[in-house]
Formats: C-alpha cells, structure tokens, sequence
C-alpha cells in the first residue's frame, strides 16, 4: 500500500508532557528515549524489580494528498520480545493538504525488566515507524 502521497509523518516521540494551545500548537516538554530506575543501598535487588512509569507519546501525522477515515494503533515490543497494544486503536479524520492530526497517547507503563523497548506505530494495517525507549536499572 504505502504512503508516499500521505499521510506523513510529522512526529513520534516520548516526552515527559505535551501542552496543547487553544490554536493547536503542540509544546513538546521534556523529549525522553531513556527511563533510569535507581535502588540504592546495601538491600538493592541485584536485579530490576517491575515499576511502573507514567508516559506521554505524542504522534502527529500531515495529510498530503490523503483524506477520509484512519485508525493509529501502537504495539509495545518488550526486550524479551512480548508484544502487547497499547490502549485501544484511535480513528480519526484527515482533511488533505498540510492539515493532519495529533495524537497524544498517556500511559502507565509496567517496565518489567531492563533493555531497550520498541513501541510500534500502525496506521490502518501498515507500520508507519518504531519508536525506541531504553529503560535502565543502577544500583547504588
């Protein structure tokens, strides 16, 4: 199927928060590709117990020459190679030319082991990109 006449993609990335203006302006606040979970002390597991961590993907696509309905759906990719979606698929309506959408997805997430994370964004049935989060355990 491909892309190359729309939607685009304009972004995709973590951060720690995003303001959206009365206008539509987007601020992006705080762009992470790294979680660090610390334990300190002589008691620290050897080990990275599972922690939960709250997170903010923001995902804005431009139309091009496409219009009507679409659906955005995001897989996360554990480093043990589990799979699982995030939240529910999202439709939404685009209207052509530089128009487009911003999705702005919160979660809580259980980080169950350290590595490196892939969170995979589907538009309709098509990978659109992948998204990289490294989550890192230091004891102290």
């Amino acid at each position: 199927m491909g892309y190359s006449t729309g939607p685009h993609l304009q972004m995709a990335l973590f951060c720690e928060r995003v303001i959206e203006e009365k206008d539509g302006v987007l601020s992006i606040i705080r762009v992470i590709d790294r979680v660090i979970q610390t334990a300190a002390g002589p008691a620290a597991p050897p080990a990275m117990p599972s922690f939960p961590y709250d997170l903010t993907m923001a995902v804005s696509l431009k139309s091009g020459q496409a219009k009507g309905s679409y659906e955005i759906r995001i897989t996360q990719e554990a480093p043990s190679g589990l799979r699982q979606q995030l939240g529910n698929p999202i439709r939404f309506l685009l209207e052509g030319e530089e128009r487009g959408h911003n999705l702005i997805v919160r979660a809580t997430i259980n980080f169950e082991s350290e590595g490196l994370y892939w969170f995979d964004v589907h538009l309709d049935a098509e990978l659109l990109t992948r998204v990289p989060l490294r989550v890192l355990y230091v004891r102290r």
